[in-house]
């Protein structure tokens, strides 16, 4: 193996995050990216992603791309509120004023960045050649020569490595393991209040540049704001099962349309402050539905030779902990380094890469533990957020503490959440 020939299928921020890595540090290697999409910017790809300190931020400084991101990046927008129905205030994270101030949340720093121009920020700098935009991933196989790829036309093969970070449904996955995401007992619809600051003055004042986390009983309502000033409205909701939302005879609207998707979500915040009734009022554009989905707690997948996983496809999980990108982006870290540590011996790199599959297994397990439990207690815990408040910040303390403190950070926690329940704050608007 004169030099690793690799594949990444998937060219979302953590794949791109293992092509610059590779770019950087092992310009040796021979990579190629397929993607389906045809271009960077083909598809709504959601809203913000706040990177961290230890994961998102650590992979984008070994990129040697934080000079790039920080252009981009709102460290205003770490400003958090999480509220009840009538906007009372229970958690209120204040900003960060500059990239090298510690940041308010446990765990240092989390500047927000659209997820599009995250994006598109790592895909442009990759060489061109690397990425095959447009290729529709059919399947991935072992051959003589070396793993390869199959679309609908042709077959590219002699990989050493073929990596999954494809998402929810990787077909890389596939050839591991026949295990699949599960539904998560959510669905969301995606809306977008355009220019709030002239439309929505009061909304925007309320979002603060951040975020607004508004909480009820087996729903959630978010508002983030956006780089362009526009402010994306989610409404969180359980539904039993993954095709009761495109199913108009079943959930009563069209999910596509959306003056009947506002009007149902009207229905369900008709008790709701009157801001947030605003911003699914004055909400223009397209109206989108989608489920969340979820990996076991846990999963593993057994090594073979030519393929591994990283993202999603290896740990999807639900966003309610925020950390998804993050491990994502973590995992393309410590895959870069599994990979240069085996330098031009094919049989370190398979060795490398097994012991990095099950070291991911075990580290991703600890944030999907977490995404889990904050999925449990926001939505299955009535009289929420105030009942909820004790259970999560319990678990955010123990996970950001060290082993020994982890009884009494979640003792505090709890009291804190308990307190926090019983007296919130009243939001200025």
């Amino acid at each position: 193996m004169p030099h690793p020939n690799i594949a990444i299928v998937g060219a979302g921020p953590v794949g791109c995050t293992l092509a610059r890595l590779l770019h950087v540090h092992c310009p040796s290697a021979s990579v190629t990216i397929f993607e389906a999409d045809t271009s960077p910017s083909y598809r709504s790809q959601g809203g913000c992603l706040d990177l961290h300190t230890a994961t998102g931020l650590a992979a984008l400084k070994e990129a040697g791309l934080m000079d790039e991101f920080l252009k981009y990046a709102r460290y205003d927008g770490e400003s958090l509120k999480i509220a009840d129905k009538d906007l009372n205030i229970y958690i209120h994270v204040q900003p960060s004023t500059a990239p090298d101030s510690p940041g308010g949340h446990l765990g240092g720093q989390r500047p927000e960045i659209d997820r599009p121009l995250l994006r598109k920020l790592l895909a442009d700098s990759l060489p061109h050649s690397w990425t095959r935009w447009g290729w529709k991933l059919k399947e991935v196989l072992p051959a003589a020569d070396g793993a390869g790829a199959r679309d609908a036309r042709l077959t590219v093969s002699g990989f050493d490595l073929i990596v999954g970070a494809e998402g929810a449904w990787s077909k890389v996955r596939s050839v591991l393991s026949s295990t699949k995401p599960v539904y998560a007992d959510l669905v969301y619809h995606e809306l977008h209040l355009m220019d709030a600051e002239t439309t929505a003055p009061d909304v925007y004042k309320a979002v603060n540049r951040g975020s607004l986390f508004v909480h009820s009983d087996g729903q959630k309502v978010t508002l983030q704001q956006q780089g362009d000033g526009s402010i994306v409205v989610c409404v969180y909701y359980l539904a039993e099962d993954d095709t009761w939302v495109f199913d108009k005879r079943r959930c009563g609207f069209d999910s596509a349309d959306l003056d009947e998707t506002k009007a149902a979500l009207m229905e369900k915040v008709k008790d709701h402050h009157p801001l947030v009734r605003e911003a699914i009022v004055k909400s223009t554009g397209r109206a989108t539905a989608r489920n969340f989905y979820m990996l076991p707690v846990g999963f593993q997948w057994p090594h073979r030779r030519g393929f591994t996983l990283i993202g999603d496809a290896a740990h999807v999980m639900t966003p309610f902990a925020g950390e998804g990108v993050n491990v994502g982006m973590e995992d393309a870290l410590e895959l870069l380094r599994a990979i240069k540590a085996a330098g031009e011996d094919a049989d370190k790199l398979d060795a490398n890469v097994a012991a990095f599959g099950a070291q991911l297994s075990v580290r991703a397990a600890r944030y999907a533990q977490l995404t889990d439990g904050m999925r449990r207690a926001w939505f299955f815990t009535e009289d929420s957020p105030r009942a909820a408040m004790p259970k999560v910040l319990s678990m955010v303390a123990r996970f950001h503490s060290p082993g020994v403190l982890k009884p009494l950070a979640a003792l505090l926690g709890t009291g804190y959440g308990y307190y926090k329940g019983h007296y919130p704050d009243k939001i200025s608007v």
